[in-house]
């Protein structure tokens, strides 16, 4: 019993230090977020802006085209803006986003499914099925942002965000799992109060070996996204 505690503990332990190592670059932009914004405090963290994105992409691309499965998302998500702070010629926000995500998945080779698995046939018969999948995400996006012209920002997003899927596939178990996404994109002031939002993105689904199996998904798309300035 307190063999088995331990492993436990020491499972966790792994997983969490697996987790600060691929989020290192994160972690560093977050303390200069969180530097920026003490600076600002005074000013207090007021919503400035409210918007809506959407993102439509798949794996099937440049960069990721694994020919054993098909995956594709389309992803609606809420936004929050705040201000953290000014450094230099450069802005940092950070906007909440809650989302929900709509995922079409199909596993095209079976022999992804190995003969020493448990029950193998039947999860040929199951994975090889077209799925639509359901994903709920909360994410935070923390932004820099560089003025190119009067109304024109050039900007990039980190995010990093906790999540369920609502349906097993053999590269991801249901339930809880986490999303990393980065986009670069561009922000036009298209009014005194709104701006028009349009970028790429990268992504990825995993959930750090909580439970198996923990292939992920990577995917490329492209984002459109409508804010309003409250101020």
């Amino acid at each position: 019993m307190i063999i088995q505690k331990v492993e436990k503990q020491k499972k966790l332990l792994k997983c969490l230090l697996k987790m600060l190592k691929n989020n290192l670059f994160f972690i560093l932009f977050l303390t200069l977020l969180a530097a920026k914004a003490q600076e600002s405090k005074n000013r207090g963290f007021n919503i400035k802006k409210i918007g809506f994105l959407y993102n439509q992409a798949n794996e099937e691309n440049l960069f990721f085209d694994d020919k054993d499965y098909s995956y594709s998302t389309k992803t609606y998500k809420l936004q929050a803006f705040y201000n953290l702070g000014k450094w230099k010629s450069f802005n940092f926000e950070l906007i909440v986003q809650p989302q929900y995500q709509v995922l079409q998945h199909q596993l095209h080779n079976e022999y992804f499914i190995l003969p020493t698995e448990e029950n193998f046939q039947d999860k040929i018969t199951e994975f090889t099925k077209p799925k639509t999948m359901h994903l709920y995400a909360f994410e935070l996006g923390f932004v820099l942002k560089k003025k190119i012209i009067k109304k024109l920002d050039l900007q990039a997003t980190v995010g990093l965000g906790i999540a369920t899927i609502d349906t097993r596939t053999e590269r991801l178990a249901k339930g809880f799992t986490f999303i990393e996404n980065g986009s670069v994109g561009f922000s036009y002031k298209n009014s005194e109060k709104t701006f028009l939002y349009l970028g790429s993105n990268i992504g990825h689904v995993s959930n750090l070996n909580f439970k198996y199996p923990n292939s992920g998904y990577n995917i490329l798309g492209f984002e459109i996204g409508f804010s309003y300035l409250f101020k």
